[in-house]
């Protein structure tokens, strides 16, 4: 099939598995991110409630914010989700 040309029986072409999984690997990391977002912030809350230093728990805490917002802006670039998971 060249470049460009409509399909000759009428059925489009299958999605190339790469580009439908690259969102939900993107997916996959902004999920592990926010987990560890989620307890660096308790730990970091309870260093801080009893007077321990917290300083590098708070930097780990912005290291991964910071991480997990630029994926998530990564993934709104990616283009749109158009096929459903093979079973």
């Amino acid at each position: 099939m060249t470049h460009g040309a409509a399909p000759q029986n009428g059925k489009p072409e299958p999605v190339a598995p790469k580009r439908v999984r690259s969102g939900e690997d993107f997916d996959i990391i902004i999920g592990f991110l926010g987990f560890w977002a989620v307890v660096l912030l308790v730990v970091t809350v309870w260093m801080e409630v009893t007077a321990q230093p917290a300083v590098w728990w708070a930097l780990g805490l912005l290291a991964t914010l910071l991480a997990l917002y630029g994926m998530v802006r990564l993934r709104r670039r990616l283009p749109a989700r158009t096929a459903t998971r093979r079973r």
